[in-house]
């Protein structure tokens, strides 16, 4: 979801296949990230920081070792920082935070990479054609849809939520495949999206400029997605590349 500025916070995103995260220990990875091929790496200095970096990273198979593409460049997450996403619970320490719906957080953890969207038509699979009332996230945490992307017939007039055909910087995006969990209010509707500027944080997505996330779109098809703190990095040890640099910084 968007906040009239944009989306998340400190992240690591990983990209592999299109599948929903399973429940995660700590020091624990998901089985699924394991088939990735292609790794998107979005760190930030601290959970409660919004500026970031972001580097990709790609490998031959999955049992072959990852190689860093391009150079590292800006990112912007939560305006708040990172909350840590409900299957990734058992990750927290000390007073780390949960992420909660509207708290301006990005959800810490590891997600799959799924739909890609914009404003032009596309003939790619799995893209969806942002028009008036066809793409409507369900905010409401009193709707059994919540954390869904149904049209506004299907959610019902009375229930809160967004238009993603009304969002400026939803012109390009990638839908981050963060399970809902209605009874936790764990937060709903995360995306990579187009940012309103360097250093402006959003209101839980992973934001980048325009052509950046154009890029992605193609880049990211098939691909899965993790997201942490530079300080919490190292409980994702076994997930990600050897020698990452998780300085949130682009170099």
């Amino acid at each position: 979801m968007q906040q009239n500025s944009s989306i998340p916070i400190v992240l690591t995103v990983a990209l592999g296949v299109c599948l929903l995260a399973p429940a995660a220990q700590a020091g624990s990875c998901p089985a699924n990230l394991d088939r990735a091929t292609r790794l998107v790496i979005v760190t930030a200095p601290s959970m409660g920081s919004a500026e970031a970096s972001l580097r990709r990273y790609e490998r031959a198979s999955p049992t072959a070792s990852w190689s860093s593409q391009g150079s590292s460049e800006p990112a912007v997450i939560g305006a708040q920082g990172l909350g840590w996403g409900h299957p990734f619970a058992g990750h927290a320490q000390g007073s780390e935070p949960l992420k909660q719906e509207g708290d301006m957080r990005t959800p810490a953890g590891i997600y799959p990479l799924g739909a890609t969207f914009g404003f032009a038509k596309d003939r790619r699979p799995n893209y969806l054609h942002l028009v008036p009332g066809a793409n409507f996230c369900v905010h409401d945490t009193n709707s059994p849809l919540y954390g869904r992307i149904v049209p506004r017939s299907t959610a019902g007039n009375n229930v809160s939520g967004e238009d993603m055909s009304a969002i400026p910087g939803y012109r390009h995006g990638v839908v981050i495949d963060y399970p809902p969990n209605r009874a936790a209010k764990a937060g709903s509707c995360v995306f990579v999206h187009i940012w309103n500027g360097e250093g402006v944080g959003t209101a839980g997505c992973v934001a980048l400029p325009e052509e950046r996330v154009a890029f992605l779109q193609d880049w990211t098809k098939g691909r899965h997605a993790a997201i942490v703190s530079a300080d919490t990095a190292a409980r994702f040890s076994e997930c990600l590349p050897v020698g990452t640099s998780v300085s949130g910084r682009a170099e």
